[in-house]
């Protein structure tokens, strides 16, 4: 028997702690998860009650999400979580041994997000670069050809599962290509579908079975003229070509490169076939906003949702420190000190 299905959102807090108009919303809203910024994080104890807050709140033990690639996006800095070198310069550090390399780091990080409450973090960030990548990608993406992007992904998404954190795959169906960011502006690709099909969506399709994705806000003119977020046709590739059978979230639609009021974009969004709408740094009418013309999750995107949750793996037992010792054997100190 399905359980009352989950608002079709992803939604955050306003600051350290919920407002009493905030835990009024969430119950009522019942979003399927939440996602964390920094303005949420102080330290580690008001971490942990927040978390128990918001799943408090909608009454369930809801997915609590994260931003904590390394690099230049990591939402826990220190003491809370390492300050990691970017994810290309690491891979560059590691050389031969990276998938190894990334897995260590992403145990290490998943082991940090679990001691505060977290039980998710959007990546492995498959997106694969070139010459022209957008300076807000390139040195967050693994490499520039997709059969290794793919396998280092794969090492990410194992290291997260086993520490007992939900991957959320990004970005969908492939971010490399832009040459603008799409927090502010609109990316067209040009790029053939053929090549689009054979390097920038494959590694998408080798991680086809990971229980979340995050869609790109892209337009890939070869195959349609709407960003891939409200894209019935690109959703289409998503789920039939690419394969990818899992819960497929909208990256925030408060970016610049979406055009229209929120409500319009939310409900093209489930429309074009996503099943869950984050919206992030929104005021509270906002996301009531967002919150009424998204609804509740059709049928596909609850048994979507209940199989991403159904993927919670129990973390394993692991030493930290050997762990730490063995990436400082692969590659050298890979934390950023400056």
């Amino acid at each position: 028997m399905l359980m009352s299905n989950f608002g079709a959102t992803v939604l955050d807090a306003e600051g350290l702690r919920l407002t009493p108009e905030e835990r009024r919303f969430f119950a009522a809203a019942n979003p399927f998860g939440f996602i964390l910024f920094a303005r949420n994080i102080d330290n580690a104890d008001q971490v942990r009650a927040l978390c128990g807050d918001l799943r408090d709140a909608v009454g369930r033990d809801a997915p609590i999400t994260i931003d904590q690639e390394g690099g230049r996006v990591q939402r826990l800095r220190p003491p809370l979580g390492r300050k990691w070198l970017a994810p290309l310069d690491h891979v560059a550090r590691a050389g031969a041994q990276a998938a190894e390399a990334m897995y260590l780091r992403y145990r290490l990080i998943a082991t940090e997000l679990r001691a505060l409450g977290i039980d998710s973090n959007c990546a492995p960030l498959v997106d694969v670069a070139n010459e022209k990548t957008h300076i807000f990608l390139r040195d967050r993406c693994y490499g520039t050809d997709p059969d290794r992007v793919a396998a280092l992904g794969r090492a990410v998404a194992e290291g997260l599962l086993e520490g007992g954190v939900l991957p959320v795959l990004k970005h969908i169906p492939g971010h490399g290509r832009a040459q603008a960011d799409s927090h502010l502006d609109l990316p067209v690709v040009r790029e053939s579908s053929a090549a689009l099909t054979a390097c920038d969506f494959a590694p998408f399709k080798a991680l086809n079975d990971l229980p979340m994705g995050m869609t790109a806000h892209l337009v890939y003119a070869a195959i349609d003229d709407r960003p891939a977020t409200v894209s019935p046709v690109m959703m289409r590739v998503i789920r039939d070509e690419i394969g990818f059978g899992g819960l497929i979230m909208t990256d925030d639609i408060s970016m610049k490169a979406l055009q229209g009021s929120l409500s319009d974009i939310a409900r093209a969004s489930l429309d074009a076939g996503c099943d869950v709408v984050l919206l992030c740094n929104a005021a509270l009418e906002d996301r009531r906003t967002v919150a009424d013309a998204a609804g509740t999750m059709d049928e596909a995107g609850q048994k979507r949702a209940e199989a991403a949750l159904a993927a919670r793996r129990v973390p394993s037992e692991v030493d930290v420190a050997g762990l730490a010792a063995r990436l400082a054997a692969i590659c050298g100190d890979v934390t950023d000190d400056g």
